[in-house]
């Protein structure tokens, strides 16, 4: 006879399950994957959603426009590897529609709100399962102040909470759903199945704020959109070993009352960590594009960082044929690995820089991407580092966190000239090139398109739009998770409802060229070379003083780039903590 019963809420997906044996399915997969405990009995309920959708009526057009928002912004597959539509199967598309119109209203997402409290408050789980759709739902439910009524958040606080298959993480969501940062809930744990194989719009989750927060990754890849079946997540190997197991151990042996987070624990203070990546590409394959002082640059920074106290073994250089797209992405990674609060993080990049048109959800070039040039790019997004590839790594950091990025490049593009330094960005190919452009009948003559802005409302301020989104309002800028700022600016001003913001620092203006300056013999950038001598001389300086410092001694030089910064205003203010004077 069990002496305990654990009871499961399951939430479903998408798509309309009144009519199909999901229910069965679920309970059939955590039985097989649940470890055998005789003590232990698993008692299964479900709740729907389905009729609350069933009133949604999406045109194809609706449904394609869902779609781009997604793909988009997910790190899915789709849409990266395949150019049309038409290639896409129709339930994916029509899934990005139903995630776009829950997304997108608010009397939607108020029912299904209620319908999963009442639920919660009626069923009282040990264990909550939401997989895709049903994860965007809980997470809404559990996050909204109405979960901190009555009883529902003494339940919250006992249950362990498990998502799959989930978009909470794709940008879009983020952006329109979670005010652009994922909040900590208020649930025992928090565990995260992620299949980096799901093309149905999933993105991993960093949490690093919420101690009881776990992501474990269940790879599987299956013919069409298997890869996003959730009895595949639920029976996986790393879900019984990381979820399944734990929460079997702690059912049988700690006290409910005194329950505690099964995996990951409230990490112990710790002294705070200096990290830096500093990645500098000289040896383009194109000869044309080739830079002479790019790597001088990584040297300079590391030496005026270990003379400021950062451990050598802390630093991590990147050069030339081996800073691909993989090869950055994956250092960058180990940059922002485990933060927290207190750390100083650093990464600095000195090399090309690029401005790419890029289509949007109207199947036509809408908006500028800036990107930074990988040894290995040639302009697709596979090959190229712009902020839709690095937000996911920056924006859920803890607000006491402090990573500042510098890049020592351009991204206006341009030509050598002549008896000119060398810029450091390059000029797009025509056919790249043509997507910003549109023939002007009456003047006979080739003209800029004129894209719309990426958040009208975020602000009112021009300065504040250009250092956002640049002077069109249309650029997707490095650093500043644009993608993520559906609020006005007053939002992205509250530390509780904005994604991270780094403290970025960037050699030249967005319509101004990055160059490269001759010390004697040797080659160093311009901005690097003026901003290691100031850090050299400087006992104390905020910021703010440093790039007005850094500003003024390239004009005196001669060079006409005007350094600019972005952060936190707080921040700015701040002396830097690297300076050897």
């Amino acid at each position: 006879m069990p002496d305990k019963t654990l009871t499961l809420l399951g939430v479903h997906g998408l798509g309309d399950h009144r009519a199909s044996d999901w229910k069965s399915r679920w309970s059939d997969a955590v039985r097989a994957a649940f470890p055998d405990v005789p003590e232990l009995e698993l008692d299964f309920q479900f709740v729907s959603y389905d009729d609350i959708f069933e009133t949604i009526d999406i045109s194809w057009l609706e449904a394609a426009k869902a779609f781009w928002k997604l793909a988009k912004s997910g790190a899915s597959s789709i849409g990266r590897e395949r150019g049309v539509l038409s290639d896409i199967s129709d339930k994916i598309r029509w899934s990005a529609g139903y995630v776009v119109a829950w997304v997108e209203d608010e009397q939607f997402k108020a029912k299904a709100r209620q319908r999963i409290l009442e639920a919660v408050g009626d069923i009282k789980p040990d264990i909550i399962l939401a997989h895709s759709l049903g994860s965007l739902v809980t997470y809404n439910a559990f996050s909204h102040e109405d979960s901190q009524k009555g009883s529902i958040e003494t339940i919250l606080g006992k249950a362990d909470y498990i998502t799959f298959g989930s978009q909470i993480g794709n940008a879009f969501v983020q952006g329109n759903l979670t005010n652009g940062r994922i909040q900590p809930l208020g649930v025992r744990n928090w565990r995260h199945l992620y299949n980096k194989y799901d093309d149905v719009f999933t993105e991993a989750i960093r949490l690093p704020d919420m101690p009881t927060f776990r992501q474990t990754d269940t790879p599987f890849d299956l013919d069409g959109i298997g890869d996003h079946a959730a009895e595949s997540y639920l029976g996986h190997s790393e879900t019984i070993e990381n979820v399944w197991k734990p929460i079997a151990l702690a059912a049988v042996t700690a006290p409910e009352p005194k329950a505690r987070a099964l995996v990951k624990t409230p990490a112990e203070p710790r002294k705070k960590v200096q990290k830096a990546l500093l990645v500098g590409i000289n040896d383009y394959p194109n000869p044309a594009q080739r830079l002479e002082g790019c790597i001088n640059d990584v040297f300079t920074m590391s030496a005026v960082l270990q003379s400021c106290g950062v451990p050598p073994d802390a630093i991590r250089v990147c050069l030339d044929d081996r800073a691909t797209t993989e090869g950055i992405l994956s250092r960058l990674q180990w940059l922002v690995d485990d933060p927290r609060p207190g750390d100083e993080l650093v990464f600095y990049y000195s090399g090309h820089g690029a401005r790419v048109p890029e289509y949007g959800e109207n199947f036509e070039p809408d908006h500028f991407v800036e990107t930074l040039v990988p040894w290995d790019f040639d302009w697709t997004p596979e090959r190229w580092i712009a902020d839709d590839q690095i937000y996911n790594l920056y924006c859920q950091l803890p607000y006491e966190t402090r990573l500042v990025m510098i890049f020592d490049c351009c991204h206006s593009g341009g030509i050598h000239r002549d008896g000119a330094a060398r810029p450091r960005g390059i000029v797009p190919p025509d056919d790249i090139r043509h997507r910003e452009l549109k023939w002007d009948q009456k003047a006979g003559m080739w003209v800029a398109r004129d894209f719309a802005r990426i958040n009208p409302d975020f602000t009112k301020n021009t300065e504040v739009q250009v250092r956002y989104f640049g002077p069109e309002g249309a650029t997707e800028r490095l650093g500043r998770a644009a993608m993520l700022r559906m609020k006005q600016e007053k939002g992205a001003k509250s530390a509780f409802i904005a994604p991270y913001l780094p403290v970025i620092i960037e050699a030249c203006g967005e319509d101004e060229f990055s160059y490269e300056y001759r010390h004697g013999a040797t080659s160093h950038g311009a901005f690097t070379f003026s901003l290691d001598s100031i850090l050299r001389r400087s006992k104390k300086i905020s910021f703010e003083e440093l790039i007005d410092a850094v500003r003024d001694q390239l004009q005196e030089l001669g060079y006409a780039q005007r350094p600019t910064i972005l952060g936190p205003e707080e921040i700015l203010k701040y002396n830097v903590p690297w300076t050897a004077g």
